[in-house]
This record gives C-alpha cells, sequence and structure tokens, in this order.
C-alpha cells in the first residue's frame, strides 16, 4: 500500500513508458490501482452518485489507455497528473450531460423515485480543479506520513499519533508511554519535520 501511494505521487517516468506497450498487463493494472481512487473521489465531490463516479473512473481509464501510447512527458507542457486531470473531467462532465438529458425524458414522480432530479448539480458552478487539488494534497500527505509512519521509530509516531489524531491531551500522552511531557512534544515536532520533508519530497517527484 505505502509503495502503491509513493507511486501514485511520483508516477515516475518508467511506468508511463512501461504503458505504452498494450501486452503489459501488470503495469496496466498498476496504473489503475494508482490512479482510480484520486478520480473516484474527485467525481464523488462533484456531485455524481457513486455509480456515476464508477463510470468516470472507467471510462476515463478507457479514455488513457487509447492516448497514453503516444503521450509525451514534458514538465513544460504541464504534468502528466494535469493531463489525467482533463481526462476526468470531460467524463465527468459527459455524466452530467447524460443526467439531464435523462431527467428530461422522464416524468417528474418517476425521476424522483430514481433519485436524479433531486440530484441535479449546475455543473458550471463546479470547481474540478479545486477538487482535483484537494484530493491530491490529501495523497500527498497520507502518501508522506504513510512513508514516515513505516520508516520511523514506532513508539515515537504512535507518540504522534496519539497527540495529533486521537487528540489525546501530552498528559495522557505522557502517561500512557511513561515519558515527559516534553518528550512528548519533542516526539510530535521530530514527526511532524519529516512529515513535511516528505511532502516536500514527492511533490519535487511528481511528473
Amino acid at each position: 500500500m505505502v509503495e502503491a501511494k509513493d507511486e501514485l505521487i511520483a508516477t515516475r517516468t518508467t511506468l508511463l513508458a512501461r504503458l505504452k506497450d498494450w501486452g503489459d498487463d501488470s503495469s496496466w493494472q498498476e496504473f489503475f490501482d494508482i490512479y482510480s481512487q484520486l478520480i473516484r473521489n474527485v467525481a464523488l465531490k462533484s456531485g455524481l452518485t457513486r455509480a456515476e463516479a464508477e463510470d468516470v473512473v472507467q471510462e476515463t481509464m478507457v479514455a488513457a489507455a487509447k492516448h497514453i501510447p503516444a503521450f509525451k512527458y514534458d514538465r513544460k507542457l504541464g504534468s502528466f497528473r494535469h493531463w489525467l486531470l482533463n481526462m476526468s473531467r470531460w467524463r465527468i462532465s459527459d455524466q452530467f450531460r447524460r443526467r439531464k438529458k435523462l431527467t428530461t425524458q422522464l416524468p417528474d414522480d418517476l425521476a424522483d423515485e430514481t433519485g436524479q432530479s433531486s440530484a441535479l448539480v449546475d455543473e458550471k458552478t463546479l470547481d474540478i480543479d479545486e477538487f482535483w487539488e484537494s484530493e491530491w494534497q490529501k495523497t500527498l500527505f497520507d502518501a508522506a506520513i504513510n512513508k514516515v509512519k513505516t520508516s520511523q521509530d514506532s513508539e515515537k509516531y504512535q507518540i504522534f499519533d496519539f497527540l495529533v489524531n486521537k487528540q489525546w491531551s501530552p498528559e495522557k500522552v505522557a502517561k500512557r508511554f511513561g515519558i515527559s511531557v516534553n518528550q512528548v512534544y519533542l516526539a510530535k515536532h521530530r514527526i511532524t519535520e519529516l512529515v513535511k520533508k516528505e511532502v516536500e519530497r514527492l511533490k519535487e517527484k511528481q511528473p
């Protein structure tokens, strides 16, 4: 799981190169595992139902499969993830158009039963770029946390986890681990700095 998340941030150019081989099933599966959740979360945040979001994931992956073999990475022209964002944006728009078409064809009472009429969203007001960036930043942070968690002393991370994530008081954490409150704050500071450095490292790696 940690390797997959790290790969999500870094999308190595080696993976993109392997995807140019239509017969490399393992690389295509890796690509799907890496990006499907990001696309799904953005689709859901945009106001699509889970079924519609799954359609977006599948359709985006199919479109990417068609275009990746000809994709040439050039940082000056934009990152790979922004290229994929555009692929996802178009499929999300397609879903809203399908929903609108469906609800105009159904009687009001039947449309209400399907849940579509009450779920209409003004697509023009959506900021998919913001959703994408928000999910991307969350992914960066989660990947950094996972990396630090597996690479550092387990007790130091547990102290950080109890204090920050579980929101225990410093005194309660100190008692739980048999250390001083100052040591609790020191552990928190060290883990926090490591997470920040890992986030920066991952940002630098993304193509």
